[in-house]
């Protein structure tokens, strides 16, 4: 994506298409490789968690959104995971975008309907897991209606970070 592009141009499309994982694990680890050290163990938990994701896809319970240029390229993703949950509850899972696509407002549509799915599909309680330093997401997180609910000091995705859970439940306002 070039810094041409505008909101206009993207288009958030729902559910699997062939290479979608290997975007998303390749948006995950162009910024997380760079900016916070991760490596391949954490390349390796994105691509057995997303593939049990793919493998147990229900479209009435999960939903998978990618955000791609008129060319095709993918510039943002996030999932909603229903599976291996409690009843009533889903996992905001897979929230990333491309460097070049930040600061557009893209982040604000994924999670718009992200969580209109959520309501949709009858989610009293929605969890993400995310960690300390990523300031910019956890604003959109509680702009949304996430709450902090729990800090854990830890060895998360191969190295050492403080583990944020947010939980959303289906009374907070959006």
């Amino acid at each position: 994506m070039n810094h041409k592009t505008t909101m206009a141009s993207i288009r958030l499309v729902d559910g699997y298409a062939p290479g979608v994982l290997a975007s998303t694990i390749a948006l995950h680890m162009a910024y997380y490789a760079r900016t916070w050290g991760f490596g391949g163990r954490f390349e390796a938990l994105l691509g057995q968690e997303g593939g049990q994701f793919l493998e147990d896809y229900a479209p009435e319970r999960d939903l998978f959104v990618r955000a791609e240029t008129a060319q095709g390229e993918v510039v943002g993703t996030i999932a909603i995971d229903g599976s291996h949950q409690p009843a009533g509850t889903a996992r905001l899972r897979w929230f990333i975008l491309a460097e070049a696509a930040r600061g557009v407002g893209l982040g604000r549509r994924l999670m718009q309907r992200a969580t209109a799915f959520c309501r949709t599909a009858g989610f009293a309680r929605v969890y993400l897991t995310t960690f300390v330093g990523l300031d910019r997401a956890r604003h959109l997180y509680e702009d949304f209606g996430f709450r902090l609910v729990h800090e854990a000091d830890g060895d998360f995705w191969g190295n050492r970070r403080i583990e944020q859970r947010f939980e959303w439940t289906s009374t907070m306002p959006t």
